[in-house]
């Protein structure tokens, strides 16, 4: 079988139409002067007949003030998040009439929980506008479990991870005193707090979650991309071709993958996947040819539009992490890497393999970060169903003022075409969260269709969506390389779908891949599940 999920907030609300429209498309009645949001003077009528000011608690989420090097986390080793509360703090002090606004950080669980039981003994809190600023910092289901409305917003390129994980897992379950709003602009936060006092009207909570979906929904609207995509012919392997080359691959895992399902992969398509240590691919570095590494390594620097905080010694090791992993492939006559980096650079490796992996996908091979098994079986089936286009794995953020998701990581090929395609600009900056080594911001190419999927054979499902690519980003905040998409579909229904069960990653290719997608699902037997 094959089928869409579709998941909305607040489509069985108990609020007459009519109710609905007037009350809840113009939450951001005071937020005119900050933006061209287009808003409607509805709620702000409407919020004003109450009479009553609220006060709404900001939790800022997130690890320290400036984030230390322990946590390795995004944004980054060094990010000072002190400017960014108090703008956030003014721009909703000086948005939002009749609401009182006060700031706490917290760094998890047990604090968020400890600030919820003090404004329930006070009885001064009336709501909760929780900020992810870091990704990994848990805590929103305290705020919700409070009962009171609760705002969840993302701070782009900082908390996407989290946030979209867990505002997945909350709107499944159904709790109606939360809303969420994930934009690179700080007017759709104000908008969207600007719905607070909807929750004391009759529409209560439900009012307030409907409100703040409004004003998802017209910032959204307010975005008109032509979709019309450049010409992108593709050369593909018929599935027969797909499952006879699939049989004779390997994956080597380094140390261990996210799953165990090496029982399922090799069953269902026939790929091995090897287990070798940290220490093997280390004697491989040790054991890497100096003078080859040194020409790799002065390539790259000249090659590179700019190398940003990157040392020459720096750019030799990713140069011996490169001839290390290509010699390891050798070794076990393996097609595809992946490494749990970070890990590893704890334990005994010395040379940071981004650099390297962009070479192997660059040679149609499969470079993958994390040690995410996943992902790299979805780069393995469609590179070699394409004959050579690469994966390009991310961790990916939702605007909603500019409707686009936006995938990040700090590797990815410069030959988005695959090996005999033009090759993109590139330039050589540290990692990303350790703000050490080196690692890729590749200038990725636009107006062309891309094709996003995670597979898994375990539950025989593919998890799909589609989007235009319309921009890169130099954002020094979160990964390095940054290719924005506006998806095709239900934009809403992405937002929402797929991040609690699948993960965060995504593999995004260059193609318009929808019919393959399907053909290879049909032929496997496996679902295929449409997020967008």
């Amino acid at each position: 079988m094959t089928y869409s999920e579709s998941h909305h907030l607040c489509g069985c609300c108990g609020i007459s139409r009519r109710n609905f429209l007037s009350g809840c498309a113009g939450c951001v009645g005071a937020v005119g002067t900050l933006s061209q949001v287009i808003v409607p003077s509805s709620i702000a009528m409407e919020t004003a007949v109450t009479g009553d000011q609220m006060t709404v608690r900001v939790i800022f989420m997130l690890f320290a003030p400036v984030q230390p090097l322990v946590t390795m986390d995004w944004p980054g080793y060094g990010f000072d998040f002190k400017p960014v509360m108090e703008q956030t703090m003014n721009a909703l002090k000086n948005g939002c009439k009749g609401i009182h606004f006060v700031a706490s950080m917290a760094d998890g669980p047990s604090k968020v929980q400890e600030i919820t039981e003090v404004d329930n003994a006070t009885g001064n809190v009336d709501g909760y506008i929780v900020m992810q600023m870091n990704t990994w910092p848990g805590g929103i289901q305290d705020a919700v479990d409070s009962g009171k409305p609760v705002l969840y917003a993302d701070f782009n390129y900082g908390g996407s991870g989290g946030f979209l994980r867990s505002t997945s897992g909350i709107v499944r379950a159904g709790n109606p005193n939360f809303a969420y709003m994930s934009s690179g602009r700080v007017v759709e936060l104000v908008a969207a707090a600007n719905c607070f006092p909807l929750a004391k009207t009759e529409g209560g909570l439900v009012a307030f979650a409907a409100g703040v979906k409004q004003v998802r929904l017209a910032a959204a609207a307010a975005v008109n991309e032509n979709m019309e995509c450049l010409e992108d012919k593709l050369d593909l392997l018929s599935i027969d071709e797909l499952r006879k080359e699939l049989k004779m691959q390997k994956m080597l895992e380094l140390e261990h993958g996210w799953v165990d399902w090496i029982p399922e992969i090799r069953e269902s398509l026939g790929i091995e996947i090897i287990r070798r240590p940290f220490s093997e691919l280390h004697d491989l570095w040790l054991k890497a040819d100096k003078d080859q590494a040194q020409e790799i390594a002065d390539r790259w620097k000249q090659t590179a539009v700019a190398v940003v905080d990157v040392s020459d010694e720096t750019l030799l090791n990713s140069a011996m992490m490169y001839l290390a992993m290509k010699q390891q492939l050798k070794m076990h006559d393996a097609t595809a890497v992946t490494i749990n980096c970070l890990g590893g650079f704890e334990s005994i490796l010395k040379g940071y393999p981004c650099l390297g992996f962009l070479e192997l996908l660059n040679e149609g091979l499969i470079g993958a970060c994390e040690c995410d098994t996943v992902s790299t079986l979805t780069m393995m089936i469609i590179t070699t169903l394409t004959k050579g286009r690469p994966g390009f794995i991310s961790d990916p953020v939702m605007d909603v003022a500019a409707k686009q998701i936006i995938y990040a990581h700090c590797v990815a090929a410069s030959k988005a075409f695959g090996p005999q395609g033009p090759a993109s600009p590139f330039d050589i900056a540290t990692h990303c969260i350790d703000r050490a080594g080196a690692s890729v911001r590749v200038t990725l190419p636009v107006g062309y269709m891309t094709t996003s999927l995670q597979i898994r054979p375990d539950t025989k499902q593919v998890l799909f969506h589609q989007g235009k690519a319309v921009a890169t980003s130099d954002d020094d905040k979160g990964c390095r390389t940054k290719l924005a998409c506006v998806p095709v579909g239900d934009y809403e229904k992405l937002l929402t779908m797929g991040w609690a069960h699948w993960g965060w990653h995504r593999v995004t290719f260059y193609g318009d891949l929808k019919e393959q997608v399907y053909t290879i699902a049909s032929a496997m037997g496996w679902d295929v599940i449409e997020e967008a």
